[in-house]
């Protein structure tokens, strides 16, 4: 078939091309033994999607290796060329975490770009992704690059590409960068041979610098004088947060930290974990059962790259249970819009921003509070990009996301599991100075705001079929829409493509003020709101949902989840997906 003939042009490429001896004789192997694993190692490039570039590590141009991650690098180095003409050298820096090659992929980008005569600032060791953010920023850097896949599985590796303000890369940024990446056509065309003199080794002193900025951002330093001895279980699921979470939680106070220690140790198999991904329960596992052997009330884990943070906490039963999300957003924003105010420092001009498929509780929160709510698309970056938007005229509070997210202060511009973990134990500690717990918390922001409640769903598929299969999943959500789910009519849907917002009763249609984005939502007539987003960067489909009821007392807590719980249910089973 033609597809196949193509595939095997591409891969014949790297059979006769200036490609080691290694990687010539695993493409042999594929073409001899796997057709299905070459397709999918060949069939496309590597894309700078949401995430930037991210895929299985192996040979092929659709996977992680060397000479990817050399071709995008150059790529990325002519686009600033082209940008930052009068500058010379163009300064970038580069970190890296805990994965398999994450080192051997960050020197070589190091290389390439010392090749192009860039000044290289590279980390000594992994360090997390809001360091990397803020050491661009703090060093006057053009750009930069994170070598990590984030919470995906062992097998992937990544490369995040950001901004000279720190952020991921946005339009027209991201798509320039594709256009150069795709002008190399032979890896002939990238400088390979580094000059070390380009390259600077930076640790300690942007370590300092940063957890300076970070203490900096605490609001009740003397309850946690009296909240000192708190027990706090952490776990970086065997990422670099190892260092740096133990060494702010102790900057702040506390002073009962406890470390999952078979989880401390840096390494890219992630041996104790399925997935080193603080979103699903099991990789809490470890981390909750140290907090039964001690008694402690709250646990928090970081990912591989420190962005992420989940938390589990002791429900009115005394039992552990993990909050999602959005559960632990609701929290960390009314803690820190409460003290803003109680503090005086709400002058009227303030903002917090979230994305479109992440609570609406968020936005009644900032609006209780007289805060001003932004709401972007799906990504960090395009919390990072209204933070931008505004800097100079308004001043921007707190950012986050369902996927555990989270941004306090406007030095770093990329989700920060760091200083999330410093300020969600420190709201542990205000709750505590009341005799109260972070669960309380929660009940009573549900008592004030109404119980919002959210499930997801991800739909994976393999390779280029499954890619395949999932677009045209979208196609027909467009084509033909639901007019009920749950039997809830479909009142309101908002294409995100198109960027229209659509009355389905009146045809009435009006403009959504947003870039465009594969999205599509679903407003029913009982609140309940579902969103539909295809992943830019893997073969899977998510399904958010999101439903609500009022909480009349605290007492009602467990039907009023547990009708919740039904109603999310059945708006699964009114799609069919499971």
């Amino acid at each position: 078939m033609e597809n196949d003939k193509l595939v095997l042009e591409r891969a014949g490429v790297w059979l006769t091309g200036s490609f080691d001896k290694e990687t010539k004789a695993a493409v042999k192997n594929l073409i001899e033994t796997n057709p299905v694993e070459l397709t999918d190692a060949f069939y496309r490039d590597l894309e700078f999607g949401t995430g930037g570039l991210r895929g299985i590590m192996g040979v092929g141009t659709n996977r992680m290796n060397k000479y990817t991650v050399g071709m995008a690098t150059q790529g990325l180095a002519n686009y600033l060329i082209t940008m930052f003409p009068a500058l010379n050298p163009i300064k970038m820096a580069i970190s890296y975490d805990s994965r398999n090659n994450s080192k051997y992929f960050a020197q070589i980008v190091a290389e390439v770009l010392s090749a192009n005569g860039f000044k290289v600032f590279l980390f000594d060791d992994l360090r997390p992704t809001p360091e990397l953010s803020f050491a661009i920023r703090q060093l006057g850097c053009q750009s930069g690059v994170m070598v990590t896949a984030s919470h995906n599985p062992r097998e992937y590796n990544g490369y995040k590409a950001y901004w000279d303000d720190g952020a991921q890369m946005i339009a027209p940024h991201d798509v320039n960068v594709i256009r150069e990446v795709e002008k190399i056509t032979s890896i002939d065309a990238v400088k390979w041979t580094g000059v070390p003199e380009n390259i600077i080794s930076i640790g300690a002193e942007i370590d300092k610098e940063y957890l300076d900025r970070v203490q900096a951002l605490s609001l009740s330093p003397e309850t946690i004088m009296r909240q000192k001895d708190l027990k706090i279980v952490y776990t970086p699921l065997h990422g670099c947060g190892r260092k740096l979470v133990p060494e702010i939680l102790s900057r702040f106070g506390f002073e009962n930290i406890h470390m999952v220690k078979e989880q401390a140790i840096a390494d890219g198999n992630f041996p104790t974990v399925h997935s080193p991904n603080p979103e699903e329960h099991d990789a809490l596992d470890m981390a909750i059962k140290l907090a039964e052997e001690i008694h402690a009330d709250l646990v928090m884990a970081t990912d591989p790259d420190a962005d992420r943070v989940g938390i589990a906490i002791r429900d009115h039963n005394k039992e552990m249970v993990l909050l999602n999300g959005n559960q632990t957003a609701a929290i960390l924003f009314y803690y820190i819009l409460s003290r803003w105010k109680e503090l005086g420092k709400l002058r009227g001009n303030e903002f917090i921003v979230s994305t479109i498929v992440t609570t609406k509780l968020l936005s009644e929160i900032a609006r209780s509070f007289g805060v001003e709510y932004f709401e972007c698309l799906t990504g960090f970056k395009f919390i990072a990009d209204v933070i931008r938007r505004h800097e100079g005229t308004r001043k921007y509070i707190v950012g986050g996301e369902e996927s555990y997210g989270y941004l306090i202060g406007d030095f770093v511009r990329d989700k920060d599991a760091i200083s999330a973990c410093a300020l969600i134990a420190e709201t542990a500690a205000w709750m505590a100075d009341e005799g109260k717990s972070l669960f309380d918390l929660l009940t009573e922001i549900y008592q004030k705001y109404g119980f919002y409640k959210e499930g997801l769903i991800s739909v994976t598929r393999k390779g280029k079929s499954g890619a395949e299969e999932i677009q045209q999943m979208m196609v027909d959500y467009r084509n033909a829409p639901p007019l009920s789910i749950n039997n809830s009519t479909v009142v309101t849907i908002k294409d995100y493509v198109l960027l229209i917002e659509k009355e389905v009763a009146t045809g009435l249609e009006k403009p959504i003020n947003l870039p465009k984005s594969n999205v599509l939502q679903f407003v029913l007539r009982d609140g309940s709101i579902i969103s539909v987003r295809p992943s830019g960067t893997e073969p899977k489909i998510k399904f958010y949902f999101g439903v609500r009821e009022k909480l009349t007392n605290i007492g009602e807590f467990d039907n009023t989840s547990h009708r919740l719980d039904e109603k999310i249910a059945g708006i699964i089973a009114s799609m069919k997906l499971r």
